[in-house]
């Protein structure tokens, strides 16, 4: 039996945000913004909380921190810190808590709040860590090799553009850039008729490093706050005409969204698993990727991915599944991509973003964006008799995350979702 809140719906073994979950975001309401916590279908105002004495049991530090208006004062404080705001909550939400009768006035319904961006982001990276997804991809430009031979020796990735991150829910307009088709002599400027999205978590750094310090594997972990989802929403015509030498540019950095909500580390610690087992054939991470003979790096997180047209909404039909994957099938973990990335003595600060890359199964239905879905012998039907290669105008994606098993709690993201307009 899981622990128990005095907040109703936190109970419900469908919720998404449990006592056991307590997830950090920003909000607006009432004309005031401050962070918050969800708890089942409420909003804990930790702002408030602070300003009004409840947390009066914690360092001066932590209390000021829960005051300000974005994240990063907390996540910069460290995982000690962290550890006792998060029980702290738990005490105080907790079905038992003497606290309850103050507490009462200071939660709001998450349906009447306004979600803001979470954290100041610095920085952000984007990585190439699903092995399926890289097959899948290279599959369709070198089937007889479909990975470069660096990828099993160095986690992929490449810097993007924090400016244009948003918030789930946002519009997510239709990119205009350079295309060249197989037969023209010259490329062409306009909109994007390959949109696509892709599916991946968020690793949010905390603690950062200083410049010319690397992050060792064995602490790695120590640097990570939490986790949200990311659509890295992707024009692959603008990319395959551009990417060539130097990578992604601006079929990728138009729009990336993120989830509200930051989920803890320490909350998916009951969903902790070992590492993609590797193939016999396959080269050992090289020392400084190697984890402990006991760790255990990858998380056992489902993934799924949702599709509703501008006609299925209209007709009353439900989003279609398009895929379910699982982020334990990452070739690189989150602690790898963590110390690959400060390997050089690169400084991450607190607020970073850095983006696990497109997640995606070995099977038919656990592909992570439709590119990879090109290997199919149909394109995907709608049930409005629609089919899809690429996105539509109109079209709403909507992603999810949750670890769930018989004998743990239901540890939920919310979502992240965006629907695409015109270029016009």
């Amino acid at each position: 039996m899981g622990l128990r809140s005095w907040v109703a719906s936190a109970n419900d073994p469908d919720s998404d945000f449990p006592l056991e979950n307590l997830p950090y975001g920003v909000f607006r309401y009432a004309n005031r913004k401050q962070i918050g916590v969800a708890i089942g279908d409420l909003i804990l105002e930790l702002g408030t909380c602070a300003s009004e004495g409840l947390l009066k049991r914690l360092s001066s530090d932590i209390v000021d921190a829960c005051t300000a208006q974005v994240l990063n004062p907390l996540m910069a404080l460290g995982c000690s810190a962290w550890s006792e705001l998060r029980c702290e909550i738990q005490r105080l939400l907790a079905e038992d808590s003497e606290a309850q009768p103050r507490l009462a006035s200071m939660v709001i319904p998450r349906d009447q709040a306004e979600m803001q961006m979470p954290m100041q982001i610095g920085d952000y990276t984007d990585f190439y860590a699903s092995i399926h997804h890289a097959t899948r991809v290279g599959k369709l430009f070198r089937p007889e090799n479909p990975l470069l031979p660096n990828y099993k020796y160095v986690p992929i990735g490449y810097h993007g553009r924090a400016s244009s991150i948003v918030l789930s829910g946002t519009e997510i307009r239709r990119p205009s850039g350079q295309t060249k088709g197989a037969t023209a002599a010259e490329p062409t400027f306009g909109p994007t008729q390959s949109l696509d999205y892709e599916l991946e978590v968020g690793l949010v750094v905390g603690e950062g490093n200083p410049l010319g310090e690397p992050i060792q594997i064995g602490q790695a972990e120590e640097h990570i706050f939490g986790f949200c989802l990311v659509n890295d929403w992707s024009a692959r015509d603008i990319q395959s005409w551009e990417y060539q030498p130097l990578g992604p540019f601006l079929a990728k950095s138009f729009a990336t969204s993120i989830s509200p909500w930051i989920v803890t580390l320490e909350a998916l610690l009951p969903y902790r698993v070992s590492a993609l087992e590797r193939a016999s054939a396959d080269p050992a991470p090289l020392p400084y990727l190697a984890p402990g003979s006991e760790r255990r790096d990858a998380f056992d997180l489902t993934l799924e991915v949702t599709l509703q047209s501008e006609q299925m909404r209209q007709s009353g039909a439900a989003p279609v599944l398009m895929s379910r994957s699982n982020m334990r099938d990452l070739y690189w973990t989150p602690a790898q991509l963590v110390t690959h990335h400060s390997s050089n003595g690169c400084n991450l600060r607190t607020g970073d973003l850095l983006a696990t890359g497109t997640i995606s199964g070995p099977n038919e239905g656990s592909e992570g964006c439709l590119l990879e879905m090109k290997h199919r012998s149909q394109p995907v039907s709608l049930p409005t008799g629609e089919v899809r290669t690429f996105l539509e105008d109109g079209d709403r994606v909507t992603m999810r995350a949750f670890g769930a098993r018989k004998d743990l709690p239901r540890i939920g993201f919310g979502e992240c979702t965006g629907v695409v307009v015109s270029s016009d």
